[in-house]
């Protein structure tokens, strides 16, 4: 059965229910999904999964949330060839840098090697009804790509 991993940070709760509707959407076309808040979990756990996805929210005027840097770190020296990653998250438009944990977090997983398996998901703030479809075409766009590579 195909695998997925997905980690979040989440400071108001915004992202981890963003990590929650990609969960269920996955779970829906029969993935294994393995969930986990990103200071419980180590990057190293991408390996066991064959979709790799960080819901990362955006702090202050664009950086990484302190507790996400250490996954960040880690993600820049794992090999992981072979995985098809997505990335989605939270920010708020009101900053000029919106949501750049995002970028930051597509960038990291290029880095390590792994697949592009569709296009990042920025959501203000809260999700909202589109946001919600669009997450969800998001989690079947992954499993699309990452049954090509099989």
């Amino acid at each position: 059965m195909t695998s997925a991993k997905i980690i979040y940070g989440s400071l108001t709760g915004n992202t981890e229910v963003i990590a929650d509707i990609v969960c269920e959407a996955l779970e829906n076309l029969n993935i294994e999904v393995d969930i986990d808040e990103c200071t419980q979990i180590d990057a190293e756990e991408f390996k066991e999964a064959d979709i790799c996805i960080i819901a990362a929210y955006t702090y202050d005027e664009g950086t990484i949330p302190e507790e996400m840097l250490d996954l960040y770190e880690d993600l820049l020296q794992l090999d992981l060839q072979g995985k098809v990653f997505g990335v989605c998250g939270s920010g708020d438009t009101f900053y000029e840098n919106y949501a750049t944990a995002v970028d930051s977090f597509e960038e990291a997983f290029l880095t390590a090697g792994a697949k592009k398996g569709t296009e990042k998901i920025k959501v203000d703030l809260a999700a909202e009804e589109e946001d919600i479809q669009q997450l969800k075409a998001f989690a079947s766009e992954l499993v699309t790509t990452q049954q090509a590579m099989i």
